[in-house]
């Protein structure tokens, strides 16, 4: 089949952040309705975050067809970009955004810690393994689609536009879930002006640019991004559920071989395709639901507060005092301190909005006499987040205190 084979008719999937999602290309129009990508509907987008905040049920699936769509309109509407790549190239890499997001396991940081392996790597996997629906897809229309579109996914593509248009610090990937995050957490700070920024992207020397005349839309985005990771995505309470599964799984490990929840073995395969394709939220919610019928008291325990939004309580920067008090009531209630108590470090300079380390992430600007020139000589906010001190912040997470619905 002929990859630049058309739709019998124009689809058009409604979408709360984009108005309509486009689709014109039959090979799309398959990837979209593969097994790979049906899955992503099952899992959630922002993992624990929407049991923090309750409107936050997006999935993966609505975030992938967002990044498609912004990639569909940078190939089509911005010229620079659109005289760049040939027609298999754009094809190539409103294939890859559509995709992009396969690898996600359920719950995504919980999987990546058991699998030990990360999601872009699983997404490559999933895209290269001759028996998955997408590879067939791809494999019918261009045999060489499939690894093309893991050279865009590992940065390793010849043609550096392809590759800073799913991932770099100004990609389609960001916009979508900055704008989409924002929207369905019910918040304003991911809110950014997507238009102007298209409408001032250009290609020069076989990169990404923006004009001169659109930094202030790029600072938007950028204090987006910082907003969002402060105030939605780092947010304790979704640290505290994130944890009780790992504490959970972290438990079970260590009683597997007496386990009475058979159904928990599944946590424990390697990665395959057949595995994978079976977990998502709901598989583990199911899991979660059999470990309610446990005689073993901690599995039980830690289920029922992930099932039934129990969180940890936390405080940040406690007294080396407060911290020997709050063990002291744990142990007194003679719970295990390794499954009720736990202690991080989180470091700020990790979630820095914007950085200029590496040349290929830059965000570069192009100025009146066409000389391309890093953001932050243009940008004094820029300049000044790019200054931000690090900071190093000890929270504590514990168990509350007893209710009358906990059992211990």
């Amino acid at each position: 089949m002929n990859y630049t084979q058309k739709c019998n008719e124009n689809k058009v999937l409604r979408d709360p952040i984009h108005g309509y999602i486009h689709i014109q290309y039959q090979i799309l129009w398959d990837l979209l309705h593969t097994r790979e990508v049906q899955r992503l509907r099952r899992i959630h987008q922002l993992g624990g975050n929407f049991h923090v905040y309750h409107t936050a049920e997006h999935s993966r699936f609505s975030h992938s067809l967002g990044v498609y769509e912004i990639v569909n309109r940078m190939v089509h509407e911005v010229e620079d970009i659109e005289r760049e790549l040939s027609e298999r190239e754009k094809i190539l890499i409103m294939c890859a955004a559509l995709l992009h997001d396969l690898g996600h396991g359920p719950f995504s940081h919980f999987f990546e810690s058991i699998t030990k392996m990360s999601h872009e790597k699983i997404t490559m996997e999933v895209i290269l393994d001759q028996r998955s629906q997408v590879h067939q897809v791809l494999d019918r229309y261009d045999e060489g689609f499939a690894e093309d579109i893991v050279r865009i996914l590992s940065h390793k593509h010849e043609h550096m536009v392809l590759n800073q248009m799913i991932s770099s610090q100004l990609d389609a990937d960001r916009m979508d879930y900055l704008l989409r995050d924002a929207y369905e957490t019910g918040t304003s700070y991911g809110t950014f002006d997507l238009e102007r920024i298209l409408r001032t992207l250009r290609v020069r020397k076989g990169r990404l640019c923006v004009k001169e005349s659109g930094i202030h839309s790029i600072e938007d985005y950028i204090m987006a991004r910082y907003h969002m990771y402060w105030q939605v995505y780092l947010h304790p309470d979704a640290k505290s559920f994130e944890l009780l599964i790992g504490k959970f799984y972290a438990y079970y490990q260590t009683i597997k071989e007496y386990c009475d929840c058979p159904s928990l073995s599944i946590l424990d395969r390697p990665y395959d395709l057949q595995s994978f394709q079976k977990l998502d939220d709901y598989r583990l919610y199911a899991l979660f639901q059999d470990a309610l019928e446990s005689k073993d008291v901690y599995l039980k325990d830690l289920a029922g507060r992930i099932l039934d939004r129990r969180l940890f309580e936390w405080i940040e920067d406690p007294s080396l005092q407060q911290r020997q008090e709050l063990k002291q009531e744990i142990l007194r209630r003679k719970l295990p301190l390794e499954l009720y108590y736990h202690e991080e470090y989180s470091h700020s300079k990790m979630y820095f909005p914007y950085r200029e380390e590496i040349a290929e992430n830059t965000i570069y600007i192009l100025d009146p006499h066409e000389k391309i020139v890093p953001l932050s000589s243009k940008s004094e906010i820029v300049k000044a987040l790019m200054k931000m001190e690090t900071k190093t912040k000890l929270r504590v997470y514990f168990v509350k205190k007893q209710s009358e619905f906990e059992e211990i």
